[in-house]
């Protein structure tokens, strides 16, 4: 069953808050949910790159604080 929603005449409350219906439900039934092996095999990259040093993490406030100055220096 495909589900439609009149995107065009929803506000961003309205749509936020589908999102997050989805999303609770999601969560509710996800150990029903099986990952991709793609996602795992992403995983395991991501996990050698801290390892060895070539990614690290960045604080969460940080990370949306930057993406804030991007988007508004463009």
């Amino acid at each position: 069953m495909i589900a439609t929603l009149p995107l065009k005449e929803m506000s961003v409350q309205d749509k936020i808050s589908a999102m997050e219906s989805i999303w609770e439900d999601l969560c509710r039934n996800a150990g029903d949910i099986a990952s991709p092996e793609w996602h795992k095999d992403i995983l395991e990259d991501r996990e050698k790159n801290l390892k060895s040093g070539a990614d690290s993490f960045v604080d969460w406030e940080d990370a949306k604080k930057r993406i804030r100055k991007k988007i508004q220096h463009g």
